[in-house]
């Protein structure tokens, strides 16, 4: 167990890590975005070399499938409903607008934010963490899984680690922005990164241990999270504060995860 503990302890500090510095400091958008389209581009390698090709590979294409839908349409429901809630009162945004997903605060954590909405008192953050949460789970299982049957895991681990960083950094500092305590908004990410790495040592264990077509649809439902997370979070934002140039660090993020990947 002591190599799944690491690699859960590693991929989970980088929520740890992003709180800190969302409750200390402010960051250029453009910074924000880069990091957030950097974290895209790693996610897109490991769902398709380290997710959905394993569950392909274990249960079959129509299982594998169904279980990437299945994960597509939770993630996609309960984030509407945590937008909703991150942002009660507003009124829906037309089809062909795009004004950002209100549990992804990005204004919050830059330098050059708008005041901020004390009523809503990190509610963005709050619903961001439950995200990070709902999507990270299956991830670090899935991680914990190649882990226990001896199939690598570092490009996952790369892209969890990139990913939840400017997550946390920016939902610590939507909490911040509305006057949540900076000791209880670190504390709150550190509980969130403490069931991360049990995710990892469960998926090392009783997980991999499962008969292979029962595991395939675990990994490929944190598959179609993490699909469903790109393109209704991650890669909207990074555009919208970062523009075209967002590109490159995109194309960046997936090269290194794939580089890892034949590690």
């Amino acid at each position: 167990m002591e190599m799944p503990l690491l690699f859960g302890v590693v991929a989970s500090s980088a929520l740890v890590l992003g709180a800190l510095i969302g409750v200390r400091f402010e960051l250029p958008k453009r910074v924000l975005a880069t990091l957030l389209s950097f974290a895209a581009g790693s996610l897109v390698t490991a769902l398709t070399f380290e997710l959905f090709e394993d569950a392909y590979q274990r249960g079959g294409i129509w299982r594998a499938a169904l279980g990437l839908f299945a994960g597509a349409v939770v993630f996609t429901v309960l984030s509407a409903l945590l937008d909703r809630w991150a942002q009660p009162g507003s009124r829906p945004a037309p089809a062909d607008e795009y004004r950002g997903s209100a549990k992804l605060d990005t204004n919050a954590a830059a330098q050059d934010r708008a005041p901020a909405d004390a009523s809503g008192r990190g509610a963005a953050g709050m619903a961001l963490l439950a995200a990070v949460t709902l999507d990270g789970v299956p991830e670090n299982i899935a991680l914990g899984v190649a882990l226990g049957e001896g199939t690598g895991g570092l490009a996952l681990l790369a892209a969890i680690f990139v990913s939840n960083l400017p997550e946390a950094l920016v939902g610590a500092a939507s909490m911040r922005a509305r006057g949540r305590p900076a000791r209880a908004v670190v504390g709150l990410w550190v509980v969130c990164a403490a069931l991360l790495v049990i995710a990892v040592v469960l998926g090392a264990g009783p997980f991999s241990r499962t008969d292979p077509e029962t595991i395939s649809l675990p990994l490929a439902f944190a598959a179609g999270a993490v699909i469903a997370s790109l393109a209704d979070t991650l890669m909207p934002e990074a555009y919208e504060h970062g523009g075209p140039a967002v590109a490159l660090s995109t194309a960046a993020g997936f090269v290194l995860a794939f580089v890892l990947s034949l590690a």
